[in-house]
């Protein structure tokens, strides 16, 4: 939705542009409805035909699914902001023109993850659904969703964790991964990587000082390879693993949960 979206607004598509639908009306105190507004919905009306679509059962799994299809379009909506141009005679912005537009892909993301910590278990305990379109089905999934609101993310399972090692679900866990520390030059997120994937998961950081052969010195020789020489240099690194007594790995952080998001 957010792609189709922008590249509706910039004129991408030959069936869409701009959303003008308030263009000339009075906003607010100093400005009016101008400009180009990202046509949010048409981004909307595409991906709820693509995406939607892909979910054609009745059971629980799919309606959480489109549940959750529908979250992440409303909250492309609701992260959108108003921009503004000044009009006025030397700058003095006595009116202003302004419009809708998508907020960064990142600010997006943040407000999804912030819904995702805040997710809720879909209970059906009390009524269990199995798949299929029976009335008493349709019934059942309607009642659990009662209490949920349309902007909330929704999960059946609770999530595996992923500090210990699990063959059956492809889960290596975080023993014995690498992780990053000490360098200025890092994200900030590179930085936690240590705190993250081995303190997270209750299990210390050994450090590791490696010897790494790498080609250096390379000429270009007429015509046409290129020679190196071979150099040899010690590189320090860091690990998860195990405190003493051999303890197995254990997730610290809170559990995060199954909600998938479009």
């Amino acid at each position: 939705m957010y792609t189709l979206t922008k590249n509706c607004s910039m004129g991408d598509f030959d069936n869409c542009g701009c959303d003008d639908s308030r263009i000339g009306q009075t906003g607010g105190r100093g400005w009016i409805w101008g400009g180009c507004s990202d046509n949010v919905a048409f981004g909307e009306k595409i991906s709820k035909q693509f995406v939607d679509a892909l979910e054609g059962g009745h059971d629980s799994r799919a309606s959480v699914n489109l549940h959750n299809n529908e979250a992440g379009r409303l909250a492309i909506k609701a992260t959108m902001r108003r921009a503004c141009k000044c009009h006025g005679v030397s700058g003095s912005c006595s009116i202003q023109t302004c419009w809708m537009q998508l907020a960064e892909f990142r600010e997006v993301g943040n407000y999804l993850k912030m819904k995702h910590g805040h997710s809720k278990k879909l209970e059906m305990d009390k009524n269990p659904v199995r798949a299929g379109n029976s009335a008493d089905n349709r019934g059942a999934i309607a009642q659990a969703f009662r209490s949920i609101a349309r902007t909330e993310l929704v999960y059946l399972e609770d999530s595996p964790d992923y500090c210990v090692k699990n063959h059956s679900l492809g889960l290596q866990g975080t023993e014995g991964r690498e992780c990053l520390k000490g360098d200025k030059n890092m994200s900030q997120w590179e930085r936690k990587s240590c705190r993250r994937l081995c303190y997270g998961c209750g299990l210390r950081v050994v450090e590791k000082r490696i010897e790494v052969v790498s080609s250096c010195n390379c000429k270009f020789h007429w015509c046409c390879t290129v020679k190196c020489d071979k150099c040899t240099k010690v590189v320090t690194k860091y690990y998860c693993a195990r405190k003493g007594g051999g303890r197995k790995p254990q997730n610290k952080t809170k559990r995060r949960h199954h909600a998938r998001r479009h």
